[in-house]
């Protein structure tokens, strides 16, 4: 495929997803799907689902969540939204909703229907970050720990191109202080990951 069909074929598949209106009904604020991605990215962001914040402005990891990750991948926001460089791809497009304790999980019917197909679009990807258990259960599959935490601390048995990683929510404040090993260890490894990739 030449270069032209490529960015044509990844355009056309974007505004596809974009459209998308499978699980409308079920979607307390209606569908809007979240994402960026260039055929040149190469870094994968694999997250959950956009928060009700990101919902309103469109804009993936428009928050205090996403303020921390730049944080944890040292670059500023406008690396970060460059989508020839970053591809930010959730595990469910749309904001799914709240219950008592925080967000629904991603729809179930989003990831079957556009994430192969969207990833076969981005052969440039050198460096997949999964974060959280939806993305880890996703990508590693047998592969993946009993738990997140010991998923993330097993990080160096997933090799140089993926790494899983928490939620970076202010929700997951005790986490961290409860595993100063993340910031210590993972932390300089994810920063400097990045840095070759970009």
């Amino acid at each position: 495929m030449s270069t032209r069909a490529a960015l044509d074929a990844l355009g056309s598949l974007l505004a596809e997803i974009r459209a998308c209106r499978a699980c409308a009904a079920n979607l307390p604020l209606g569908p809007r799907p979240v994402l960026q991605a260039q055929a040149g990215a190469r870094i994968l962001i694999v997250g959950q689902a956009p928060g009700a914040r990101v919902h309103a402005s469109g804009i993936p990891w428009d928050d205090a969540s996403g303020k921390r990750l730049r944080e944890w991948l040292g670059v500023d926001a406008t690396t970060f939204y460059d989508a020839s460089r970053f591809a930010i791809v959730p595990m469910g497009f749309c904001y799914p909703g709240r219950d008592r304790g925080g967000d629904n999980p991603p729809r179930p019917e989003c990831a079957p229907l556009w994430l192969d197909r969207l990833l076969a679009q981005l052969p440039a990807v050198r460096l997949t970050l999964l974060i959280g258990q939806y993305a880890q259960q996703r990508f590693l599959g047998t592969t993946r720990k009993p738990s997140l935490t010991d998923t993330v601390r097993a990080w160096r048995d997933y090799g140089a191109a993926v790494l899983p990683l928490p939620h970076p929510s202010p929700r997951n404040q005790a986490w961290l202080k409860r595993n100063p090993w993340f910031e210590a260890d993972v932390v300089p490894e994810l920063r400097a990951r990045v840095a070759t990739q970009r």
